[in-house]
C-alpha cells in the first residue's frame, strides 16, 4: 500500500499539472479581471481564483477531512491532521505580462511538518516535486543541489516585498550583496526559485516578507535535494524569512546577511 506522504505528492503533483495547465491555456486569450490586495502592484487575477478553486476541489473530493489554505481566500478547517497549503499562482506579476517563471505551488502538511509538495511551471512543463525523506525530482527524474562551495562563485536569487520601505530596505541589502557573490538573480517567484536551488540552477536563495503558501512545496523540495535551509540567522526556517542553498555555503550566505542587515552596517542605513 502507498504511503501517506506519496499519496499526497501524487494528488499535489496532478493537481499543480491541471491547475496550470489552466491557466496557461487562458493566459492566451488575455486576462479581463485583474485587482489588487496588499499594494497596488500586488496583483490578483481571475486565473488565480480559478486555479485555487480547481484545486480546492479536486482535494476535496479526494480528502474531504484535510485542512486547507490557499493565497487567495480558502481557509477550511479539517479534522484529519492535514493540512494544504496553496499558491494557485506563484509570480502573478509573470503571468500578467506574459513572462515564464510562474508557477503553481502545493504542499502537504501535518503538524506544520511537510510531508509532501509540487511545484509546477506550466510554460516549460516541468513539474518538482517530493516527500520528506523520499528525496525530489523534476519529471519523475532525482535531482540534487549544486556543489559550489566559494560564496564569491554563486548565482545568489532573492525577490522584493510589494511595500516600498520594506523594498528600499532590500535594494540597498543587494547593493552590499552583489559584489561579494557571482551575480544576482531575481526571477519573481519564490517557488520556482527553490526549485531551482534544488536542481543547481541556482546556488542560492533568499527572501524575507513570504507567506507560507510561498515556499512550503519548494523549500521540501529544496531540502530533499540535499539543500540547507533556514531563516537568515540559520535557525530553523520561520514564515517570513526563507533561505536555502547548498550546505557547504550556508554558514556563508548567514554571516554575509548579517553583515548586509539594513541598520546594522552604517553603509546600508
Amino acid at each position: 500500500m502507498t504511503d501517506l506522504p506519496s499519496q499526497l505528492c501524487e494528488l499535489a503533483s496532478r493537481l499543480a499539472v491541471a491547475a496550470g495547465d489552466l491557466v496557461f491555456e487562458g493566459r492566451k486569450n488575455g486576462l479581463t479581471s485583474i485587482s489588487t490586495k496588499s499594494s497596488d502592484t500586488d496583483i490578483v487575477t481571475e486565473f488565480d481564483r480559478a486555479s485555487e478553486h480547481l484545486i480546492v476541489e479536486g482535494i476535496r473530493s479526494e480528502r474531504p477531512d484535510d485542512a486547507i489554505v490557499g493565497e487567495e481566500g480558502t481557509d477550511s478547517a479539517g479534522a484529519s491532521g492535514v493540512r494544504w497549503l496553496i499558491d494557485p499562482i506563484d509570480g502573478t506579476t509573470n503571468f500578467q505580462y506574459d513572462l515564464p517563471g510562474y508557477a503553481v505551488s502545493i504542499a502537504a502538511l501535518s503538524e506544520d511538518r511537510q510531508l509532501a509538495g509540487a511545484v509546477y511551471l506550466p510554460t516549460s512543463k516541468e513539474l518538482f516535486a517530493a516527500t520528506a525523506g523520499g528525496g525530489a525530482s523534476l519529471n519523475g527524474l532525482p535531482i540534487s543541489c549544486g556543489t559550489t562551495s566559494s560564496l564569491q562563485h554563486a548565482l545568489v536569487a532573492t525577490g522584493f516585498s510589494y511595500q516600498i520601505e520594506r523594498r528600499r530596505e532590500q535594494a540597498r541589502r543587494i547593493a552590499e550583496v552583489i559584489p561579494r557573490v557571482r551575480d544576482i538573480r531575481r526571477l519573481g517567484a519564490a517557488a520556482p526559485d527553490l526549485c531551482f536551488v534544488a536542481a543547481g540552477r541556482l546556488d542560492v536563495f533568499f527572501e524575507q516578507g513570504l507567506g507560507p503558501w510561498d515556499w512550503a512545496a519548494g523549500e521540501l523540495i529544496a531540502r530533499e535535494a540535499g539543500c540547507r535551509t533556514g531563516r537568515f540567522d540559520g535557525t530553523p526556517i520561520g514564515e517570513s524569512q526563507v533561505l536555502a542553498c547548498n550546505p557547504a555555503l550556508f554558514d556563508q550566505m548567514v554571516e554575509l546577511l548579517a553583515d548586509t542587515e539594513p541598520g546594522r552596517n552604517p553603509g546600508i542605513m
